[in-house]
């Protein structure tokens, strides 16, 4: 589980995102002030930072720039209420990866927290290479599924998705997360895709694809592997 740290003085807004991370399957830290998210990333490790440009005391150039000087290569995506270029252009001079301004997109948020997670070495395991549920036997790393003894025709697409869902055993996957994963951040295909591609996937998958054993939706969320 990547765990992430959120560094923001608003309080609505920290609640929000930490909701809104939590059910995206991170580990979330959170820090009103600067000094504080400096300790903390420090002692906790985290894998991305989300850092409010204006806090109380010091400010989030200052984290940003007492924790580079410290060693941490964490990825750091800036939020600021400010539109200026020169907010942008010292922000990253002093070592930020990312600056999204408010007010912003959930969805794009969280899109770019995935492309810097992508972009760093892996500290948690990419999935299973071989999973068994049922009477189903998928081997990931040749891209072999079978059932009761037949292959199945999978896609590409679709043993991504279900490497993903088996990698989330238990938590619910939201479309949204499906989506840049799955597809990538510069695709953003509708998520009626998803669903469509899910559909396909119970049909090869369950004994009764209207009423899945193993690709649960949950409604208003996404779906939940429970196999």
């Amino acid at each position: 589980m990547y765990k992430i740290l959120i560094v923001e003085d608003e309080e609505d807004l920290l609640r929000g995102l930490g909701i809104s991370l939590s059910k995206e399957g991170y580990r979330v830290l959170k820090a009103t002030r600067g000094e504080t998210a400096v300790k903390l990333a420090i002692k906790e490790n985290p894998d991305l930072i989300i850092l409010d440009v204006m806090l109380p005391g010091m400010s989030g150039l200052d984290v940003c720039r007492e924790l580079r000087q410290k060693g941490t290569d964490v990825p750091i995506i800036m939020l600021t209420a400010k539109s200026e270029e020169i907010d942008r252009v010292v922000g990253l001079e002093i070592g930020a990866d990312d600056y999204v301004t408010k007010p912003f997109s959930l969805r794009e948020l969280l899109a770019r927290i995935r492309v810097r997670l992508r972009r760093q070495p892996p500290r948690v395991t990419k999935g299973p290479i071989q999973y068994c549920f049922g009477d189903v036997k998928i081997d990931f790393e040749k891209f072999v599924a079978v059932r009761k003894g037949r292959p199945l025709d999978l896609t590409p697409r679709e043993f991504d998705i279900l490497r993903l869902l088996i990698q989330c055993r238990g938590e619910v996957v939201t479309r949204d997360r499906l989506l840049d994963e799955v597809w990538g951040y510069e695709a953003y295909p509708s998520t009626r895709t998803v669903d469509s591609h899910i559909l396909k996937l119970r049909q090869k998958l369950e004994d009764d694809p209207a009423n899945p054993k193993y690709i649960l939706t949950i409604y208003g969320e996404g779906y939940k592997f429970v196999g």
